[in-house]
């Protein structure tokens, strides 16, 4: 066991994040409670493209995270060894036919960084990469990385779920939005919808897209750059396609029971609108050009068949970065929100969990603090 500062600590959501930094504090002695307005995963986990990378360029800082976050990925795929909802296959990537076409940029970006990329041609990637249909790939080639990989984290959810309760963790479900409780500027605890208090020495908000707008409460501020995100998981299907494709007009990865899931910024901007009680109106010809899309990337262009659509907000911060960590003008209130919830589930749980318990900051974090916004 860790030493900690606390004995204590709510979470609000139970996304990735949330349930990720709960097991953590778990581990490290401290009582957990974790709020969530519905079941677990019924946010933008549950809606995640869940691709395991840390391909194309970004910061240095957010590459070193996200490879931290693969680690542990690899870790925890050596503890379920055989797991369906964990898989290390590759992933392939290529852009459009135009003078926007990245390849060749991208691939040299991730060899400086010792990012594992092969620079393959379509009849190339056609043998690297089963159940492709290499007649998809533009003239300038693909890239494949062999070490990416995908997770279907509503499972995931639910394994980290089971240890947390293993470990005396609290899970509190159904009782509507919660909110932080601030007593004398200090974070006490989270009140649900129907009044419920939940008093502890720190506070975690993990809810999503809903972050920067929680915080703006509370009188902080947290750019958002979210948008809304469609992912459509298809109905089994007998296919030999095992890795993540993304390309210029659609992204697919496999799926557990042999279904896959697949997105495109397109698709969502096109078919999904907001409606005034909060919800959204799906334009199914848009869900149709989709699947048709995906079809066509892989081998046979097989019949592609709607299981489910999941519509809602994508949690990208307004500068693109992660958000992480303490809202210094508020003691014991801890912020988690980021795009790549995936890859960063793991890590950024990890990482939270360790300033939460002990109070200290951690360097890998450093960049990525709340207080960037109002600091400029």
């Amino acid at each position: 066991m860790t030493d900690t500062t606390i004995s204590s600590a709510v979470i609000i959501g139970a996304g990735i994040f949330g349930v990720s930094t709960g097991v953590q504090l778990a581990r490290r002695g401290v009582r957990v409670t974790i709020v969530n307005d519905g079941p677990p995963a019924n946010g933008a986990s549950g809606r995640s493209l869940s691709w395991l990378n840390s391909a194309r360029m970004r910061s240095e800082p957010y590459h070193r995270l996200r490879m931290a976050g693969i680690d542990r990925y690899r870790t925890l795929a050596a503890q379920h060894p055989g797991a369906d909802w964990l898989r290390f296959e590759g992933g392939l990537t290529w852009d459009a036919d135009d003078d926007r076409n990245e390849i060749d940029a991208a691939y040299r970006h991730e060899v400086s960084l010792a990012y594992d990329a092969q620079r393959v041609s379509p009849a190339e990637a056609a043998g690297i990469t089963p159940g492709l249909d290499a007649r998809a790939i533009t003239p300038q080639g693909a890239i494949f990385n062999p070490g990416e990989g995908w997770v279907d984290l509503p499972t995931l959810i639910d394994v980290l779920l089971k240890e947390f309760s293993a470990r005396g963790g609290v899970l509190v479900t159904e009782r509507g939005a919660a909110q932080v409780i601030i007593e004398a500027g200090r974070a006490v605890g989270a009140e649900t919808a129907d009044g419920t208090r939940f008093l502890a020495d720190a506070v975690v908000l993990a809810t999503g897209p809903a972050v920067p707008r929680m915080a703006a409460e509370n009188g902080q501020t947290i750019a958002d750059g979210t948008p809304v995100a469609l992912l459509v998981q298809t109905k089994p299907l007998a296919h030999p396609l095992r890795a993540v494709l993304n390309t210029p007009r659609v992204a697919v990865r496999p799926a557990p029971g042999g279904s896959f899931s697949i997105d495109a910024d397109w698709a969502a901007d096109e078919g999904v609108k907001p409606r005034p009680d909060g919800g959204y109106d799906i334009d199914q010809r848009v869900v149709a050009a989709l699947l048709d899309e995906a079809a066509k990337v892989m081998e046979g262009n097989p019949k592609l068949e709607v299981a489910t659509i999941g519509v809602g907000g994508k949690p990208i911060p307004g500068d693109g970065e992660p958000v992480i960590g303490a809202l210094r003008d508020i003691p014991g209130y801890y912020v988690a929100f980021s795009h790549s919830g995936a890859t960063l589930g793991l890590i950024v749980g990890e990482l939270l969990a360790y300033e939460v318990a002990t109070g200290a900051e951690h360097p890998m974090l450093a960049t990525f603090r709340p207080e960037r916004f109002t600091e400029r």
